[in-house]
């Protein structure tokens, strides 16, 4: 594998949570997040598809709870291998996976459309809801 597409070691995703990350589509960056399953590591891009503009985290990944993967905006829940959204106002939507692959214990980004940027999110910027409804319990 290219060093420059290199995440993360599979080691420093969390068991029970996903890892940030920030990708490059020509000009622009995004957000994705790598969920590391029992036998295998799944890749998401971070926004709800509810309201493409909001992400599912508050900038350091997004919340894992039973499972599942959570909108801290909205409260649904999607499916931690699959993205399908199984409860909430985006029922039945998926989330957009992000191709990356694991090799000697290191997670790699092998989806054509993006290039890796850096780890963590892709800038300061506000990821306060704004007047939305926040489900976080904070």
């Amino acid at each position: 594998m290219d060093e420059d597409s290199r995440i993360v070691a599979l080691e420093d995703v969390p068991d029970d949570g996903t890892f940030l990350f920030t990708v490059r589509d020509g000009f622009d960056t995004s957000e994705a997040f790598v969920v590391q399953l029992s036998d295998a590591v799944v890749a998401f891009e971070n926004y709800c598809p509810h309201w493409r503009d909001i992400r599912l985290d508050k900038g350091d990944g997004a919340t894992v709870r039973n499972g599942e993967l959570v909108c801290e905006k909205h409260g649904a829940t999607f499916e931690s291998d699959s993205g399908l959204c199984n409860f909430g106002p985006c029922e039945g939507a998926v989330l957009e996976e992000v191709s990356v692959e694991v090799e000697d214990g290191v997670v790699y980004l092998t989806d054509d459309r993006y290039e890796f940027e850096n780890q963590g999110p892709s800038g300061d910027h506000d990821r306060s809801s704004r007047g939305r409804i926040g489900f976080s319990g904070n």
